[in-house]
């Protein structure tokens, strides 16, 4: 069953990649996404992987799908594949990350929320977005904040729905926020990009942001629900407590 689940997470993950993107451009193994509207989010311009590819012809490949941007990401969907990449994309320079595919089995609830969220809009965000990103990149430039925070949009585009899901403070502020994808014809559903304002941390606030999306999920009807959490990190330690298990692994290179 993980070995299932993970190809149509893989599926997934490679489609929003491509239903996102400004325009693509096929390669051999995979395709880079761009989007010359939001030429400073990584994520948006990349290389995705999600095929065979030759480990040794990728940083070439990144090079002729990236070139114009002074940095270069690579995301490889197959562990397999991610490590056989590790080597030639080290020695080009790269940083390696690894990811896990977390899948939720657990009740669709997050324990001790106490607390209510629900769909929020871009504008909602738009505020409590440029701070996290102020305090996260402190030497950015107001160009490069404004990319990362308004590349969200475009989003909408990466599945059939995909909410924004927030928790308000006291003061009506959204104090943590998340994203939810979901696929009704194949019953899969990711949620993303959690994060909990500083100053609202360990109020529940992100407790209440994750049972809102799993209760959309299952109200939706996806029997697969998934996040990709990073390996070396914390958050993956709450997720399992939360119901999360890891079934896989992914990998990112990163160059600036």
């Amino acid at each position: 069953m993980p070995d299932f689940e993970l190809r149509r997470i893989h599926a997934f993950v490679s489609e929003f990649a491509r239903r996102q993107a400004g325009r693509t451009l096929p390669l051999p193994g995979g395709f880079a996404a761009r989007d010359d509207a939001f030429a400073h989010s990584r994520g948006n311009n990349q290389v995705v992987i999600d095929g065979a590819v030759d480990p040794a012809a990728l940083p070439a490949l990144a090079d002729e799908a990236l070139g114009d941007l002074p940095f270069r990401l690579i995301s490889v969907l197959d562990d397999a594949t991610g490590k056989a990449c590790a080597e030639p994309l080290a020695r080009a320079g790269y940083q390696h990350s690894v990811c896990l595919v977390m899948l939720h089995s657990g009740p669709a609830h997050a324990p001790g929320a106490g607390r209510e969220a629900g769909v929020v809009g871009l504008d909602d965000l738009r505020g409590p977005l440029t701070r996290s990103w102020r305090d996260f990149l402190p030497d950015a430039g107001e160009e490069v904040v404004r990319h990362l925070v308004e590349r969200r949009e475009t989003r909408r585009r990466g599945a059939d729905v995909v909410h924004f899901i927030g928790s308000r403070a006291e003061d009506g502020e959204v104090a943590s926020w998340a994203d939810l994808y979901m696929d009704r014809a194949s019953g899969t559903a990711q949620i993303e990009d959690l994060v909990t304002a500083e100053d609202h941390l360990g109020r529940g606030h992100a407790d209440a942001v994750l049972a809102a999306a799993l209760r959309m999920s299952v109200a939706a009807g996806c029997g697969t629900r998934f996040l990709i959490a990073e390996a070396e990190d914390w958050p993956r330690h709450w997720y399992a407590r939360r119901g999360f298990t890891a079934i896989g692994r992914m990998h990112t290179f990163e160059r600036s």
